[in-house]
């Protein structure tokens, strides 16, 4: 039988595929179905600021970036009988998911201004649910001047008018709310949500952009869909669908199913799983309940079979590494994705072979016939941190498409950034950014500029001239593309602390002014482009790596120490020798975490069971995580702890509490806060304690531990570590934090160690600060003196050489 490569695969980085002519048949297109468009809801239970600019930005609908460049494998696919399309299911139970405009992106009200003034926002659809429903609940407001009689708003789906709104003057500049029904076959899978105000306050001459011209439009608004399942064809080709779906915008809730109780290799292949999932899920976080030989009821589910007796699931006996999609046996609707090996090595092989080769695999099952070792990771080489060995371009950041805008007043260009925790900018210059950059020239433009803003924090404002106002305009007229734009290029500076930041993002926003050209001669004419071209850099090469530890709030925000290695090579998890699934879903939602960070799966993660300190490894960080009556193994740690967690609880407090402390500061000394006490006492409230130390195992390395008096305060401890919005959550930072319920209180910060490596002129100056001293001024005291010692010394030989002279001519005198 004749064996086929797929080009794909090698274009996809070495690894190939090998199916057999009788595999399953491809999915048809959901949306192809019942002749009718194939949605789904895309309600919004968590979405990052800026949700819609944070998506395109990770790419999370394709694989971590990184993720196959270096794998090998053969998959062979059996062949199994799969239906030839899609259709909706039978008797499936309609749901009805609400969301926020909010929770779409938009993170203020919606102001329309204008005669013709509009805003979007992003709609997202599942591929295995069909809309047959929808209602948008608009709250808004609109202005006293505007005409019933050719005013207007417009809701409009994918650009076709769903609704039209009435202005009437009797409701005019009050708070309304109205509910409207939009038609189901107008959304598709990236659909999109546009609210116009065709808005007029004369039947004369008017001025396009009156201020009386403008509605306002609540984000608080929501919108309702009502979705049906389809059918779906059992196909390993459409992951990480529907397992996870980039359009749809909520928090990602994947349960995880052990066949049977975990040893360390399943636990080590779950976790390389849940990281590839997190990474995918980016912004929206990720959630990984766990249950051990029970499958959910209906849904999804990721299924972790080791051995041939766990594996009654499988399509077909195991035969080495294999990976399928079946159908959930109590949801006909819902699909379980089978991570399956005869022992723990092949089931981490299956692993590793989903994380990095995805994009290869097709049919209801697949086989690993080989797989390469991958190219070991190196330090600080994550792909989704900004690269520090050379300038890094806008293009490696953004799509190029969301570098452009159009109008008079666009929205902002959104760059958003990962900057790695540990670099160093103490005394060291601002980070600069050689921006590329093009504008439409006008005759008229005065007070046009190009804002420059970090973390909606101002920086500079570039203006934006007429050709007769540059220097050497006339020569600049060749330089104007076909576009009718203008090249120009400017130097830029931003505080490393403020890139520092969570949720770091570069914003460029176009301003073009508006010149009133006379009664009746006001129109607009929407002519006026801008662009940041991609080939604009922004240059981290200056800076050392080196940062105070224990730092918690960079573990909760980019899980370092941990991802210091994309994949986890240096980490080791321990877990106890009774952990359960409360710990197995902590474990879990952690190495979701740490995907997210670095967007590159967990796969040199090793788990440990119950170990004491004796046991442990020496050359690798800790996470230790550890719950109600299965800490007796902790005890031979405590002495190392910060905090402590049995049955009493045990904790170190300092001024941290008092003070108000932001994420990073150049000068890491000053979020160090000694203990000046400790706290013990006993409570059956549910509350978890998050403490980071040096590794008593060996110097530079880290312990962060996450305990709890009860299995269920690991579930707080993980959604405060996730940030969820409703959470009522404070920064994490420091080295101890208490979580008790919704409340987050960091409660010491001992600096007690680093990690990293500084110049021999950075170190003696660092060193010297830690006096009150720096390098500069000891430098010049040192000079002062050399000076005062060379001045003494030639005064003083001065004086030796007149006294030698003096002492001459007297004896010369002396002489007949």
């Amino acid at each position: 039988m004749a064996l086929r490569p797929l080009w794909l695969a090698l274009l996809l980085g070495g690894v190939s595929v090998t199916a057999l002519p009788a595999q399953a048949a491809q999915p048809a297109s959901a949306h192809a179905s019942a002749g009718a468009p194939t949605t789904a809801s895309a309600a919004g239970a968590h979405a990052a600021p800026n949700a819609g600019a944070a998506a395109a930005g990770d790419n999370a609908a394709t694989a971590p970036a990184g993720a196959n460049a270096d794998a090998a494998a053969v998959v062979t696919a059996p062949a199994v009988a799969a239906p030839a399309a899609a259709a909706p299911a039978a008797a499936a139970s309609s749901t009805t998911t609400t969301y926020s405009l909010q929770q779409l992106g938009a993170q203020y009200a919606l102001n329309l201004r204008g005669v013709d003034g509009s805003n979007t926002v992003p709609i997202g659809v599942r591929d295995d649910q069909v809309v047959t429903g929808a209602r948008l609940n608009l709250r808004y407001a609109y202005s006293p001047a505007l005409l019933p009689d050719l005013s207007h708003i417009n809701v409009l789906i994918n650009d076709q008018v769903a609704a039209s709104i009435a202005v009437p003057k009797d409701t005019s500049g009050t708070s309304l709310q109205r509910t409207i029904a939009l038609p189901a076959y107008l959304f598709t899978s990236d659909s999109k949500l546009r609210l116009q105000l065709i808005g007029h306050y004369t039947t004369q001459c008017e001025d396009p952009l009156h201020s009386s011209l403008w509605a306002n439009i609540s984000n608080y608004s929501t919108l309702s869909i009502d979705t049906q399942p389809l059918s779906q064809t059992n196909d390993l080709a459409r992951l990480p669908r529907p397992f996870f779906d980039a359009h749809d915008i909520r928090r990602l809730n994947l349960p995880f199913v052990f066949a049977g109780t975990p040893d360390e290799a399943s636990l080590e292949a779950a976790g390389a799983v849940s990281s590839w999932f997190g990474a995918l899920a980016s912004y929206r976080t990720a959630n990984f309940p766990v249950s051990v030989s029970t499958v959910p009821a209906q849904g999804n589910a990721v299924v972790i079979v080791e051995g041939a007796a766990q594996a009654a699931l499988a399509p077909s006996p195991l035969q080495g590494p294999t990976l399928a999609v079946v159908t959930n046996p109590n949801d006909p609707n819902g699909k379980l994705l089978l991570v399956m090996g005869r022992d723990g090595k092949e089931l981490k092989q299956a692993a590793d072979a989903l994380v990095t080769g995805s994009q290869t695999l097709s049919g209801p099952s697949a086989l690993i016939t080989q797989f390469s070792d991958l190219v070991p990771r190196k330090p600080d080489d994550a792909p989704r941190w900004v690269r520090t060995d050379r300038p890094v371009s806008f293009g490696e950041l953004i799509d190029a498409k969301q570098l452009t805008v159009s109008g008079y007043s666009p929205d902002l260009i959104r760059i958003n950034l990962r900057v790695p925790p540990d670099l160093f900018g103490w005394h060291e210059p601002k980070v600069p950014i050689d921006l590329h950059y093009r504008y439409t020239p006008q005759s008229y433009m005065v007070n046009s500029s190009l804002l420059f803003s970090a973390n909606d924090q101002f920086m500079k404002s570039i203006p934006l001239l007429a050709l007769e106002r540059l220097e050497g305009g006339e020569k600049l007229r060749a330089e104007v593309l076909p576009d009718s734009s203008l090249p120009r290029q400017a130097k830029l500076e931003v505080p490393l602390e403020t890139l520092l930041e969570p949720n770091s993002q570069l914003q460029f926003r176009y301003m073009y002014d508006y010149i009133k050209q006379g009664e009746c001669r006001d129109i607009i004419i929407d002519n006026v482009r801008g662009a940041i071209d991609p080939e604009s850099t922004i240059d981290l090469t200056r800076y050392p790596r080196y940062i105070a530890m224990p730092n918690l709030a960079a573990f909760a925000q980019a899980g370092f120490p941990f991802t210091r290695m994309a994949d986890l090579s240096d980490t080791d998890v321990v877990l106890g020798a009774n952990a359960g699934p409360a710990e197995y879903s902590a474990y879990l939602a952690v190495m979701g975490r740490m995907g997210d960070s670095t967007g590159y799966p967990a796969r040199g993660v090793t788990v440990l069971r119950g170990q004491r300190i004796d046991a442990v490894p020496s050359d690798k960080d800790l996470f230790v995580i550890a719950s109600g009556a299965d800490q007796a193994w902790l005890k031979d740690w405590a002495q190392y702890m910060p905090a402590a967690y049995d049955r009493d609880a045990q904790f170190s407090l300092s001024d941290l509490p008092t003070r108000v402390l932001g994420w990073f500061h150049s000068n890491p000394r000053l979020d160090s806060e000694p203990s000046r006490a400790s706290l013990a006492y006993t409570g059956s409230g549910v509350s978890a304690v998050l403490a980071g130390f040096e590794s008593p195992k060996a110097p530079g390395r880290s312990v962060v531990l996450l305990a709890s008096n009860q299995p269920d305060g690991l579930k707080d401890a993980v959604t405060a570590l996730l940030g969820v919005p409703t959470y009522d959550k404070q920064p994490i930072q420091g080295s101890v934090v208490s979580i008790r319920g919704k409340e987050v209180d960091s409660l010491v910060s001992a600096q007690t160690y680093y990690l990293g490596h500084l110049g021999i002129w950075r170190a003696i100056d660092w060193w010297l600060a830690s006096f009150g001293l720096s390098l500069i001024g000891v430098l010049k005291a040192l000079g002062v003196v050399v000076l005062v010692l060379l001045v003494l010394g030639a005064f003083v030989a001065l004086r030796r050489r007149q006294a030698r002279r003096d002492r001459a001519r007297l004896q010369a005198a002396r002489q007949p």
